[in-house]
């Protein structure tokens, strides 16, 4: 690998959801012109490891990758400054100074702006301050965060005390990064928020994800538009008619953490809206019929019984998700439902998480079916290793690194491109297509 003089070699891990990589991207933006990215930690000048604190295996694995990558760069000479920030940061700062002495720097969140100047100071070089932004995914596609921090209060959720209130991004911010991403050839942008649905509200804006919609679909350049995190409460009649009018490139995409189906257990979830499920996806259906949705479930909640996950179950067996994801109940230090009666077994909550992630599967594989020998568009992302002449894509209804993909191969397929794939082959949660 060829150095470029005085240009700060770094190597970066990211962990967690997309909003830690925007994040990621966003920091290494402030010194674009600076750095040289380079693929492991021994051949850097700088590791920069970005956390996950959400929940109990978040924290295991974020410390575990510090752990090893600390042991990693241990006997190099010189060694690279080793720097933690993200969520991890946020919630234990004061824990980790003690008991990781091997990291040279702690960046909290707020602090992430300022990591030009952070790293001035412990290098001792000059590191200029720039308004940039490094994308790290495929080609094909980029995150589009549009806030930060959330107002809603669900007790299991450790997100407002990490990263605080609703903070929405300007209108203006958010369309030039959208122009941003557009110029750098991606095709897809995925926007982002802890709660889509809300963004512009602290802004005194009634109809906030409208008016920026209105602004980004007509961007040139754009092909998709996915639409991530979008909570029940905020899918109104009035909203879901204006999603379904707006045709393409909006894809006809929902992403919606129910977390339940019973109004018990979303009761003492504290979750904004605490009705069946069945109610706002028949809503979707009359707006959009062929929507695609995803959803994330929670099992083992405080008080869950028996009887209310078999409610779970029959929700998910006759709502029919096109993706569903899975995680067991932890109980997050400070979060109210820590302290909640009532708590499950764990045996039971991974029991649960199975049994669920069965039906889904099962589900997943038929919805599929449907899609044999049709004509659909694949965004291809990126080779696959194992299969020359192979690539692996996603089309309409595969959000990146949380859904199913689409291997495509043909003439004409590279990463970044879109193009249009006979399916020929479909598993469980994966399709395979050929290019005529």
């Amino acid at each position: 690998m060829t150095t470029l003089s005085n240009t700060l070699r770094i190597h970066t891990i990211s962990l967690g959801c997309p909003k830690n990589r925007v994040d990621t991207e966003v920091m290494l933006g402030t010194m674009l012109s600076s750095i040289q990215a380079v693929d492991t930690p021994e051949q850097a000048d700088v590791v920069l490891v970005n956390t996950c604190g959400f929940i109990e295996p978040a924290v295991q694995e974020s410390v575990q990758t510090i752990l090893e990558t600390a042991d990693a760069i241990a006997d190099l000479n010189p060694k690279p400054l080793l720097v933690v920030t993200g969520c991890l940061v946020m919630r234990y700062e004061q824990e980790l100074r003690q008991e990781l002495p091997e990291v040279d720097l702690f960046v909290t969140i707020p602090q992430q702006k300022e990591l030009p100047a952070l790293l001035k100071q412990a290098l001792h070089r000059n590191i200029p301050n720039e308004r940039s932004r490094a994308l790290s995914t495929s080609p094909g596609y980029g995150y589009l965060k549009i806030s930060e921090g959330c107002d809603n209060a669900c007790r299991f959720c450790t997100i407002p005390s990490l990263r605080g209130p609703l903070r929405s991004q300007p209108v203006d911010t958010i369309v030039n990064q959208a122009k941003h991403l557009l110029s750098q050839g991606v095709k897809e942008l995925v926007v982002i928020a802890q709660d889509v649905t809300a963004y512009g509200k602290d802004l005194g804006m009634q109809h906030g994800l409208e008016t920026l919609l209105e602004r980004v679909l007509p961007l040139d350049g754009l092909e998709w538009l996915r639409l991530m995190y979008l909570y029940p409460a905020g899918l109104t009649n009035e909203r879901l008619a204006f999603l379904a009018s707006c045709g393409k490139p909006l894809v006809p995409y929902l992403d919606i953490p129910f977390q339940h189906s019973h109004p018990d257990i979303l009761r003492t979830m504290g979750r904004p809206f605490m009705h069946d499920p069945l109610e706002i996806v028949s809503r979707i259906r009359t707006h959009m019929p062929d929507a695609a949705i995803r959803t994330t479930m929670i099992v083992g909640y405080p008080g869950e019984t028996n009887a209310h996950f078999q409610h779970l179950v029959q929700t998910v067996q006759a709502i029919r998700f096109t993706h569903m994801g899975v995680f067991t109940f932890f109980p997050e230090e400070g979060t109210p439902a820590a302290a909640m009666k009532g708590q499950v077994d764990q045996t039971v909550k991974e029991d649960r998480k199975t049994r669920l992630m069965e039906i889904q599967a099962e589900i997943s594989r038929e919805n599929l079916c449907a899609y044999a020998d049709t004509l659909q568009p694949v965004l291809v992302d990126e080779p696959c290793p194992e299969w020359e002449g192979l690539f692996t894509g996603r089309t309409w209804f595969q959000a990146p690194e949380v859904d199913g993909v689409t291997y495509v191969s043909g003439p004409g397929v590279e990463p970044g491109k879109l193009v249009q794939a006979r399916i020929h082959e479909t598993k469980t949660y994966d399709l395979v297509g050929l290019v005529e």
